[in-house]
């Protein structure tokens, strides 16, 4: 089954980080180290910086990601940036259901479901993030959260789901340091790995990656496990060693 899948996927995640220097330098020194990259790298940037980072990315192997998509196609929405205006800036991935989103933002599972699909239907993939808060994972519910997210999403777009990527992102691990061990990450994985099985006719093509406080101290041991197909990047991602170290944990 490994040998089917597709490469791994490393994307960061800028969060609302950046400017216009600092996109320029971080995005230039990630190029100039990565190289052919062994495996598929993304940056999620945020929206105003996305025909910056559409210019310098231009040709390389790094490809566009979003941080967010509207659940609607266009109209008075003020704030909001439809998947016609992401796909007009040639945006590749797109984040859905970020657990930042889901707290702060109250999005629910049905939201982020209608956003994947509206991704989908604009030719962007969804990185569709599940995950448990620390008082979910104490009450032992972690596999009931993680599959009550991803089966909203996999009712809404149906056989499509063989089109998506998954990111697992436990919430108690991500900007706090902790982290899962390769063997909770992977506990986790396999059972998004199952789910996928019984929902789709191509299982082996949906990567399933890991969003929580990955390093360049730790990817390579959480990459090494047989269900985690890559990894989701936040602070790391801000650092082009730090970034380019896990890239090449990931070829």
């Amino acid at each position: 089954m490994v040998s089917m899948r597709k490469k791994k996927l490393i994307a960061g995640n800028w969060k609302m980080n950046g400017s216009l220097a600092a996109n320029d330098a971080l995005l230039r020194a990630v190029l100039a180290g990565a190289g052919l990259p062994g495996c598929d790298v993304a940056v999620a940037v945020p929206a105003p910086y996305l025909a910056q980072a559409q210019a310098l990315l231009a040709g390389s192997p790094v490809a566009l990601a979003a941080q967010d998509v509207s659940q609607h196609a266009a109209g008075a929405f003020t704030g909001e940036v439809g998947a016609a205006m992401l796909q007009d800036f040639g945006v590749r991935y797109c984040l859905v259901g970020h657990s930042e989103r889901r707290q702060y933002h109250g999005e629910t599972d049905a939201a982020v479901a209608a956003k994947a699909q509206r991704a989908l239907a604009a030719g962007i993939t969804p990185v569709v993030c599940v995950g448990e808060t620390l008082a979910e994972r104490d009450a032992g519910q972690t596999a009931a959260v993680v599959r009550r997210q991803l089966a909203a999403v996999v009712h809404v777009v149906g056989h499509c789901v063989s089109e998506i990527v998954v990111a697992y992102e436990p919430v108690w691990a991500i900007g706090t340091g902790q982290t899962a061990t390769p063997a909770q990450a992977q506990e986790v994985h396999a059972v998004l790995r199952a789910q996928l099985q019984a929902a789709s006719a191509q299982p082996a093509g949906v990567r399933i990656v890991y969003g929580g406080s990955m390093n360049a101290a730790n990817a390579a041991e959480l990459l090494a496990q047989p269900d985690i197909d890559g990894g989701l990047i936040g602070g790391a991602s801000l650092k082009a060693p730090d970034f380019l170290r896990i890239i090449a944990a990931a070829a």
